[in-house]
């Protein structure tokens, strides 16, 4: 068990200065003053110079890695444990991306349940960029419905080159199958959208919205802030239809394309045009490929996104974009909880998993990682590390 004594809590609203007692992989009490039981061992911490957060969830991961783009040599590695957890992220939604064919839904699931048996919470999506969707079972709402982990349908891609162009009635199916899957099985339903570059922007979603009963709440269409002109789209889709929006946060913020938005910029834009705190979301496309091309198509170069990037641009909205801690907290913690109907995540509270991370309170550099009630990282540095991480 653990005491956290006169720690500031952002949960992801700010609860003010408070105790914090762990136990049993979860939340135990948060209380003005909790005394240490003596018949208990309890491990007690000082957070009196520290802020207390929710674990980030990061929706969008290429767990197994991603890529291809430029032949089997730039196919990216799978990703360690400790690449996750350095960066106060607890809990992973893995996914597949461009190569559907290389990369399997049996590999996803088994590299989400390795993760899982190391120590953080995973989820994945069935499907990857091409349509009709590859599954397990042969049926997008089979998987959703008799598959634990799977919660979704994803990543889709459209508006890009290497889609499977499909048509927005494709389109819509794949979103109404995998509601009703969600429906059947209490998961979220929600299917990840690969957003590209194309003119189309957000077309196909507005087609959704207009023309059938399905909410915004099964969309999330992601990479947002990849130019100003589908950042702008997106902050008048989720003002004019209620939708939902992802800004990925993998980009290197020294090496951005000349169109492209920071997404602690894009948080900030999209709040102070009205978005509703609660319709955006950060995700990290962690060690998915970033491939840059060239305009007519071929590949100009190949980075690796990091999750790590998740808490770079959280902090980066506070720190330099002048965004509220809870504001910006909430696109990595109770948003994608919310999306996702994961309610025992995302928050700090009573009755919740002991996913947590403190971090310094003027600076909000990384101290500790807590996931399910064990010390991930202390000191910022790894104590716990994957099975081949030595």
């Amino acid at each position: 068990m653990y005491l956290i004594k006169n720690v500031h809590i952002y949960a992801p609203e700010d609860l003010g200065v408070k105790d914090v007692l762990i136990g049993g992989g979860e939340i135990l009490q948060v209380a003005d003053h909790l005394p240490a039981d003596p018949a208990y061992e309890i491990t007690i911490l000082d957070g009196s110079d520290k802020v207390m957060l929710p674990g980030l969830i990061d929706a969008h991961v290429h767990i197994l890695g991603g890529g291809g783009e430029g032949g089997a040599r730039s196919r990216t590695p799978e990703i360690m444990l400790t690449d996750i957890t350095l960066g106060g992220v607890t809990t992973v939604v893995g996914c597949l991306g461009t190569d559907g064919c290389t990369r399997t839904m049996t590999n996803l699931l088994a590299k989400a349940k390795g993760l899982e048996e190391e120590g953080i919470s995973t989820y994945v999506y069935t499907g990857s960029y091409q349509v009709p969707v590859r599954t397990l079972t042969g049926s997008i709402m089979d998987d959703v419905i008799l598959l634990e982990k799977v919660v979704g349908t994803g990543e889709i891609a459209i508006s890009d080159h290497r889609s499977s162009q499909p048509t927005r009635e494709e389109f819509a199916r794949i979103v109404a199958d995998t509601r009703v899957g969600g429906i059947l099985s209490g998961k979220a339903g929600l299917v990840n959208i690969h957003m590209g570059d194309g003119a189309e922007k957000l077309a196909f979603l507005r087609y959704v919205l207009e023309n059938t009963q399905i909410p915004p709440t099964n969309m999330l269409p992601t990479h947002i802030n990849r130019s100003r002109t589908l950042m702008e789209d997106g902050i008048d889709y989720v003002r004019s239809l209620g939708g939902y929006i992802d800004l990925t946060t993998s980009s290197d913020p020294d090496f951005l394309e000349p169109d492209e938005v920071k997404a602690s910029t894009g948080l900030k834009m999209a709040l102070e045009a009205g978005v509703p705190e609660e319709h955006v979301t950060f995700s990290s496309d962690g060690q998915g490929s970033l491939p840059v091309f060239y305009p007519d198509g071929t590949l100009k170069g190949l980075g690796v996104g990091k999750v790590t990037s998740l808490y770079r641009e959280m902090r980066d909205a506070v720190l330099t974009d002048g965004v509220e801690l809870s504001q910006a907290l909430r696109a990595v913690t109770a948003n994608p909880a919310a999306l996702l109907k994961l309610p025992r995540k995302g928050r700090i509270a009573q009755a919740v998993d002991a996913d947590l991370v403190l971090a310094d309170r003027k600076n909000l550099a990384i101290d500790i990682v807590m996931a399910k009630g064990v010390v991930m990282v202390s000191g910022g540095q790894a104590v716990r590390k994957g099975t081949f991480e030595g």
